[in-house]
């Protein structure tokens, strides 16, 4: 059977999420989420790309991506095809480590945009794996939450922030209310 092709607007962002196949385990210790982060920076440098936000769960990943020279399609396939290479070889396996193709949406407004990095920035709060989306490691999140967070070159924090008013600064700060303004709605008067 025939794959469909992937539509590839450039310039525009992408929700995308690829999950471990059969729900297994994509990152099993601090190694595979940084060797995954390396991955996305050996891609990167050849084949640009813009991530706006990103999180790396324990079974899936989520990213907020958009090239504007490169089909999603061909840096999706180098990024999971290396990291599946990577992750066989380290855990003596054999066999597919992604569930499927990836799914992706392309986002085609600010506010879809915003609302997607902010459900992304609060999945490890979701999944109660941390009480503040600032105190997760493997998220995009504390690159707008603190300015000393060390921004990978690939990373892009003024697609989510440009619509807000003030210095940088304060529009990193506005982004962080925006996400937990949503932590306080799905978490209701629980004081976390």
């Amino acid at each position: 059977m025939v794959r469909k092709t992937r539509l590839w607007l450039p310039n525009h962002f992408y929700h995308i999420v690829s999950r471990g196949n059969r729900k297994d385990l994509l990152f099993k210790d601090p190694q595979d989420y940084r060797t995954f982060l390396y991955i996305l920076q050996q891609v990167y440098e050849t084949h640009s790309f813009e991530l706006s936000a990103y999180c790396l769960m324990n079974n899936h990943f989520h990213l907020q991506l958009r090239s504007k020279e490169h089909p999603i399609s061909k840096i999706m396939s180098l990024v999971n095809k290396r990291y599946a290479t990577y992750f066989n070889a380290r855990y003596e396996l054999t066999g597919h480590v992604f569930e499927k193709r990836y799914f992706d949406e392309p986002l085609n407004s600010s506010a879809n945009m915003l609302e997607v990095s902010r459900y992304i920035h609060l999945n490890p709060v979701k999944a109660n794996l941390v009480l503040r989306a600032e105190d997760y490691p493997w998220s995009s999140y504390r690159l707008y939450f603190s300015r000393n967070s060390k921004m990978k070159s690939y990373m892009n924090l003024s697609p989510l922030v440009e619509g807000y008013p003030g210095t940088f600064k304060k529009k990193r700060k506005s982004y962080c209310e925006f996400v937990n303004a949503k932590r306080t709605e799905v978490f209701g008067k629980i004081q976390l």
